[in-house]
This record gives C-alpha cells, sequence and structure tokens, in this order.
C-alpha cells in the first residue's frame, strides 16, 4: 500500500523530476534521506577541487518504504556508475518498527537497483551514530532519541552488512571519526544529537572519497 506524502516530501519529489531531466548520466549518486540530503558534498566539490560529478537526491523525513515508492525519481531515472545510500534510519521510529521487516524494505530496495541498472555499483552505508546523553536543549529531539538508540543502530548496522555481503554489494562503515570516548556522535558535530553540521560530514569526507574515487 502506498504512502501519501506530506506537500514537503512531494515538492522535493517533483524538483528532483525535473532536474532529472538535466542530468549527465553514469554519474555518482548520493540518495536517502535527511542524513543524506543534508551532506553538503557541492560545498566540498569547490573547497576540494573534487572532479567526479556527483548528484543528491535525498529528501528528509523519507523511510525506505517511501523510497521504494520513489526509486525512479531518486535512482533510477539518473542511471548512475556508482550509488551511496543511507535510508532506513526513520524507519527505526516507527511505532511497528522490526529489524526483519527493515532489512528486507532495504533488501527489495537493492535488489530493484540491480534489476534496474545491472553495472551500477551500490555502496549501502553504515547508519551514523546519534547523542542522546548531551543536552542539546532539543525537548522533541530527546524523545526521538530514546527510541533510535545506539544499541538499536548499531544492530541495524550488523544486520545491513550481512544483507550488504548476502547480495554481494558494498557494505561501507564510515564513522569512524564520528565517535566520541562513549560511543555517542560527537556533540560539537551535532545540531540536536541526530543531525550534522558541515564538520561532522568533513570528519568522514576523506574515507567516502576512497570509495567514490576507487
Amino acid at each position: 500500500m502506498e504512502e501519501i506524502l506530506d506537500k514537503e516530501k512531494l515538492e522535493k519529489i517533483n524538483r528532483y523530476k525535473i532536474l532529472n531531466q538535466y542530468v549527465k548520466k553514469g554519474q555518482i549518486l548520493f540518495t536517502g534521506s535527511s542524513l543524506m540530503e543534508q551532506f553538503p558534498i557541492y560545498e566540498f566539490i569547490q573547497d576540494y577541487d573534487i572532479r567526479e560529478t556527483i548528484y543528491n537526491r535525498g529528501i528528509g523525513g523519507f523511510t525506505t518504504t517511501q523510497m521504494l515508492q520513489y526509486l525512479d525519481v531518486m535512482i533510477f531515472e539518473l542511471e548512475p556508475s556508482k550509488v551511496f545510500i543511507n535510508i532506513g534510519t526513520n524507519d527505526l521510529n516507527e511505532p511497528d518498527y522490526s529489524l526483519e521487516a527493515l532489512m528486507g524494505r532495504c533488501e527489495t530496495i537493492i535488489k530493484q537497483i540491480i534489476e534496474h541498472l545491472p553495472e551500477c555499483k551500490i555502496y549501502y552505508m553504515a547508519y551514523y551514530p546519534v547523542n542522546g546523553e548531551y543536552d542539546f536543549g532539543d525537548e522533541d529531539m530527546k524523545q526521538v532519541l530514546k527510541i533510535r538508540t545506539n544499541k538499536r543502530i548499531n544492530e541495524a548496522n550488523s544486520a545491513l552488512e550481512q544483507m550488504a555481503e548476502k547480495n554481494q554489494i558494498h557494505f561501507i562503515n564510515i564513522n569512524r571519526n564520528l565517535y566520541d570516548r562513549s560511543g555517542n556522535l560527537k556533540p560539537e558535530y551535532s545540531i540536536e544529537g541526530m543531525h550534522m553540521y558541515g564538520n561532522g560530514y568533513h570528519a568522514i569526507l576523506e574515507d567516502l572519497l576512497r570509495f567514490v574515487r576507487e
């Protein structure tokens, strides 16, 4: 059963549909939810003389269910040679969340990409850590992070790695520089315990570029 998107998400889908008419096929694609949408890759391209052409088709708030509905806009229409995916963290807060169901949807995404774009290299990114201990002053996010814990994230990352191996795609965990001594997302990198400032993305950039350029 298809989910009805809110106005903001539909507007982004419509903008991407138009933009997709002008992309160069066979390039590199970042896609997923807000943690991918907010990746400041265009600024980094300018600052670090990154020569690869990279498109971003992330949509804040997206779940794996919603992405499955719009794979054409978020991936297929661009016909990328490489796709980097970060989707599923919003599923962790769903009332009916189950790890098995999440992995099933992630695997369906992968299989559909393989079917539509058999030459595309697929990189499924490990979910970033969060920080529910530091007081960022955001009461709503505090409640979210009582559910989206690092324990739940780590369990999902372990399952993602197994799913990737089963389907012979790349699983990349580039989170090593994001952790504080307690295994949480460093507070200086985070806006409210989950989303990151540019310095957080910069901390993973070098590791990510190895895969972009390989």
